[in-house]
């Protein structure tokens, strides 16, 4: 009998009110606000001289190393959408996602590497930016590999197109 009292007790006090309703100045979830303090001029981010840098035209030297890592990191990042080939046929296409486009079209093959690397930090269009997910070396690294690409092929922009 006195186990069951015991245990109704329990039960009774845990539906108590803990009266922590009213100590919002203490709860753990409140955050601190501090005064907005202005970032002294001529302050640099960590690493953004550094990032700047290696963005900076005309980037690294074209070697065949780096056109190499270039068709590698093109096939992880790029392939999905723009294709292999550079045609805006990849795989996210064939699935209904709008196509790319292409590497051939005059307008693109017009693009120097360093807009080529921009467009792959900043993004544009459709195309999202890749800067958290992509190397600033291996920006440059796709941004030579296409227009190495551009220049194997003057063959159709799209599949199915004719020859000029």
């Amino acid at each position: 009998m006195r186990l069951a009292i015991g245990f109704i007790s329990l039960a009774v006090l845990a539906g108590c009110d803990t009266g922590t309703e009213q100590r919002d100045a203490v709860a753990s979830t409140r955050t601190v606000q501090r005064p907005y303090v202005p970032v002294p001029p001529g302050t640099i981010a960590r690493g953004a001289a550094a990032q700047k840098a290696v963005l900076s035209p005309p980037g690294p030297q074209v070697t065949p190393d780096l056109v190499a890592r270039g068709e590698e990191r093109f096939r992880a990042f790029c392939s999905p959408c723009h294709g292999l080939s550079g045609r805006g046929d990849g795989t996210v296409v064939s699935r209904g996602f709008p196509p790319p486009p292409s590497y051939h079209d005059e307008r693109v093959r017009a693009l120097s590497p360093e807009q080529i690397v921009t467009v792959i930090t900043q993004g544009k269009g459709r195309m999202y930016s890749y800067a958290d997910r992509v190397l600033p070396e291996d920006r440059w690294a796709i941004a030579h590999y296409i227009k190495q690409l551009q220049a194997q092929t003057g063959a159709p922009t799209r599949p199915g197109a004719s020859s000029p």
